[in-house]
């Protein structure tokens, strides 16, 4: 199928690029490249896409007609008794909508289907579908219609997958437990062993669904060769609580959310009487009362909705990390250091960070309406039309081995639009600045921290441009109340002038050394409060500097019922900023296609 279906694209690229959705002079030059169609990301500025719908466009239509959908129910076997539900009733499945390139003389239905004819799938597995959207029969505007569009006429299959006890899967609502891990890895060995597959699926989505692939990943399917996570978790309990501290939907967020999605009032609502279901009604708040993962109840729950562990250690293939700078639902933290972890452990990793919130890369909808300070500066540099393209090159490369290898970088913006390619991110050439507090000023409040106040700390201004990258740290100095055994602690810093949001972090005492290990503290006590800010790349020009703003608590993240007393901090030395900093210049920047000149660079941008 690769070179035969290769050939065909080769010849559609020359003979149709007046009819794809890339136009302009540059069109010669972009396709006359001997050993490859796409150019490098630097190089993309001159190329125009197609930007009247409401996701981008690959740059060459695919030659193939897209096959009416078909409606699959896998089995999952390894549902049994012992896990409540369609265990016990019977007949556990999940439910998929499959949507396969028409190419003349290959059919479908065949047993025996020969290696020309055997295609890849892409599949988006989420609990979406007839809850809040479409059935899996019909494409979705969030992802699936910009899959089946720009893939399956290159010759891809899509598939739109049901988790458990969503659409018309059977079973319980999990909430990425081992039952669901169970029913996609179901559902992935199924898309991977047809007698039309080329063995190879690829996993992707956003949010939930770009959790799910991680998911697929912690399975061991074989037939698993990439996944592209966007916005993902790499573990539930890493989404709801950081350093100890608990985001406000932590305590309800299984069943509150997400187990309504199988509870509709009809006889099938006792196939959701799974282990898991009830055990969500517990792990939620009891976590908020200790904030950790309740393993010393003798608990799982969280730990095995934890799956980046599991991923590295039996996954076997690649990782694209898409994640936005500004996700105000998926924090950064859940990219980074996922990143170089992956790294690490030997996989090819790429990551594309932008300025946008919980969204996808080429949404004008959601970026246009990004506020100051959250994404708003770097409008409409967010807007990457060319993230169609970059898809189908990694598609192209991890599933069906076509072409050069794509580079395996990271590229990032930063809060004013800029673009660049790091090596990994963040950077490997990244310089820390010490400020201790007793360098900057107090402007308002002072050392004690309570539910009611706020200390503005001013520290000095910066000679230079600078920009901070990665993950900043405030290692504060902090004693907590007499009268209680923990304290909480939230830090925003603000570029002086303005006052605009840059980033921020939050801690429960009781996790002072950082990660999800707590400690019972005695009343009184002090600790070495080791913050970490979530990820940032931002600018802070010349003559101007950066405040911080030290509050108990903000954003969506409250304290524990045992967090909620005074917290005395220190403002001398031993507190200290840690500014994390990389030398960037004009010269480092590309810009992506469709977009002026950044405003702030004084010097063209080589292209």
């Amino acid at each position: 199928m690769q070179k035969g279906l290769r050939a065909t694209l080769l010849v559609l690229i020359f003979a149709l690029g007046s009819l794809s959705g890339c136009f302009g002079s540059e069109q010669e030059d972009v396709f006359d490249e001997p050993n490859h169609w796409l150019p490098n990301v630097e190089d993309r500025s001159d190329m125009f896409y197609e930007n009247t719908d409401v996701f981008s466009r690959v740059s060459v239509n695919g030659s193939f007609e897209i096959d009416e959908v078909r409606s699959i129910f896998v089995p999952v076997p390894e549902i049994d008794a012992s896990d409540g539900g369609a265990g016990v009733t019977g007949g556990a499945e999940v439910h998929l909508g499959l949507w396969l390139p028409v190419i003349d003389g290959c059919d479908w239905s065949s047993t025996e289907i020969p290696e020309d004819c055997q295609v890849p799938v892409i599949a988006e597995i989420g609990p979406y579908y007839n809850d809040g959207d479409v059935d899996a029969l019909t494409p979705a505007d969030r992802l699936g219609r910009f899959l089946i569009e720009n893939f399956v006429p290159h010759g891809f299959g899509v598939a739109q997958v049901s988790v458990f006890g969503t659409g018309e899967s059977n079973h319980c609502m999990d909430l990425m437990g081992y039952d669901e891990q169970a029913g996609i890895k179901a559902a992935v060995d199924w898309l991977g062993s047809q007698s039309w597959s080329n063995g190879n699926v690829g996993a992707i989505g956003k949010s939930y669904d770009g959790s799910t692939p991680w998911n697929a990943a912690a399975s061991g399917s074989e037939y698993l060769a990439t996944i592209v996570p966007m916005s993902g978790l790499i573990g539930v309990h890493d989404l709801m609580w950081r350093n100890g501290s608990m985001e406000a939907r932590g305590a309800i967020m299984h069943n509150g959310v997400y187990g309504s999605f199988g509870l509709d009032g009809d006889g099938g609502d006792i196939e959701n009487a799974c282990e898991g279901y009830v055990e969500g009604y517990y792990a939620g708040p009891a976590a908020y009362m200790t904030g950790d993962n309740l393993a010393w109840l003798g608990s799982d729950y969280w730990e095995e909705r934890h799956f980046l562990s599991s991923a590295l250690d039996v996954y076997n293939g690649s990782i694209y990390i898409i994640h936005g700078m500004q996700d105000w639902n998926v924090d950064p933290h859940m990219a980074f250091p996922a990143h170089q972890m992956s790294i690490d452990a030997g996989f090819d990793v790429k990551g594309l960070y932008g300025q946008w919130a919980h969204d996808y890369p080429d949404r004008e909808s959601g970026h246009s309406g990004l506020s100051s300070g959250r994404g708003g500066e770097a409008y409409p540099y967010t807007l990457r039309w060319d993230w169609a393209d970059d898809l189908l090159e990694w598609f192209d490369y991890y599933l069906r081995d076509i072409g050069p290898q794509p580079r395996l970088i990271a590229e990032i913006q930063d809060n004013m639009g800029a673009w660049r390619v790091e090596s990994t991110y963040p950077p490997e050439d990244t310089e820390w600045m010490l400020i201790g507090m007793d360098q900057c000023e107090v402007l308002s409040g002072g050392a004690t921290i309570t539910s009611s106040s706020e200390t503005t700390i001013e520290c000095p201004m910066f000679e230079n441009d600078t920009r901070i990258v990665g993950t900043p740290t405030f290692h504060v100095s902090a004693q907590i109340s007499l009268l209680a055994t923990s304290g909480h602690l939230f830090v925003e810093m603000v570029q002086a002038s303005d006052g605009m949001h840059l980033g921020h972090a939050v801690m429960d005492l009781r996790f002072h050394e950082g990660g999800k290990d707590g400690q019972t503290l005695t009343p009184g006590s002090t600790v070495l409060a080791k913050m970490e800010f979530f990820g940032m790349d931002v600018v802070v020009p010349a003559g101007d500097g950066i405040q911080l703003l030290i509050s108990q608590t903000g954003e969506d993240y409250i304290p524990s019922p045992v967090s909620i007393q005074a917290v005395t901090i220190s403002l001398g030395s031993d507190s200290v900023l840690g500014i994390s900093t990389v030398d960037r210049t004009c010269d480092d920047l590309f810009l992506p296609p469709m977009h002026e000149m950044y405003p702030n660079c004084n010097q063209t941008v080589e292209s």
